[in-house]
């Protein structure tokens, strides 16, 4: 399973018809979430995932952890204010190791989508001056920032990708099949963690609507080629939760709900420490 190659499945541009048949082959389990009372043990990694904060109040603390992980749409369009805002609120968190990707409203983070990004600003009253647009990552110092890269913490090998299925005018957007399974191809196979901000089919993608909007491809390259122990993603709020298919945790750590209100607590797992690895 671990090598198979992943091609585009026939339904990919209707995800809803193809979970109908992929579910079949899959049994589901639904987690709960909770936040563990205890401390965690000298031989685990305490792993706090957040995603879709969007520059809103939280009103829950962040609980202690070693890695702390956010996956995504962490502002609301991409404008500078609101990435020093977030860099100086992940700069407060106790974590020793932070590590974030981008979202589809981080507009400044991909270039495609930059005039969408001076467009909104426009609309909204605001100036657009060069540090709103020029390497406005360099304002993430409390952080690690992946973009189809990687990071090894502790020997937990985690990779991070933003892209996801194609959405008018959203950043990292590409059309279903080759587009989004050309970025798949890149994870690799020795990943222990994966982060996408794109939610897989099936699990934590099902719309208020009765449509399910996660990635086709994104899920038999996580279930066939890379077999991580936990993907984590977001983007679709109403998703949040943990479902697990008897070897990979999927967890949608959206702390927005769908009414962008940041009422959903963080989703928190302890892995074991590798053999030869101590914190």
């Amino acid at each position: 399973m671990g090598n198979s190659t992943v091609e585009v499945h026939p339904l990919t541009d209707n995800p809803t018809e193809a979970w109908k048949s992929i579910s079949k082959e899959q049994t589901i389990v639904q987690l709960n979430v909770a936040i563990p009372s205890l401390p965690v043990a000298p031989d685990q990694v305490r792993v706090v995932c957040m995603s879709d904060t969007h520059v809103r109040k939280i009103g829950f603390d962040v609980p202690d952890g070693d890695v702390f992980i956010h996956a995504g749409d962490f502002s609301n369009i991409g404008d500078r204010p609101s990435i020093i805002f977030f860099n100086q609120w992940i700069g407060a968190l106790p974590h020793k190791h932070k590590i974030v990707i981008a979202g589809n409203w981080e507009l400044t983070f991909d270039k495609r989508t930059m005039d969408h990004f001076k467009l909104l600003m426009q609309l909204r009253g605001r100036k657009v001056v060069p540090a709103d647009t020029i390497n406005i990552r360099q304002y993430l110092t409390n952080c690690t920032y992946l973009e189809d890269s990687s990071i090894e913490v502790y020997g937990v090998k985690i990779y991070g990708s933003p892209w996801i299925p194609e959405r008018p005018n959203g950043a990292f957007s590409l059309k279903r099949g080759n587009e989004l399974l050309s970025k798949w191809n890149k994870i690799p196979t020795d990943t222990d963690i994966l982060v996408t901000h794109t939610p897989p089919v099936g699990h934590g993608d099902l719309t208020l609507s009765g449509v399910r909007a996660g990635c086709v491809e994104l899920l038999n390259t996580v279930r066939m080629r890379v077999r991580p122990k936990y993907h984590i993603f977001g983007h679709i709020h109403e998703g949040y939760g943990v479902t697990n298919d008897g070897e990979i945790s999927f967890i949608n750590a959206s702390t927005c709900d769908r009414t962008y209100n940041a009422v959903n607590l963080p989703i928190v797992f302890d892995m074991p420490l590798k053999d030869g690895y101590q914190k």
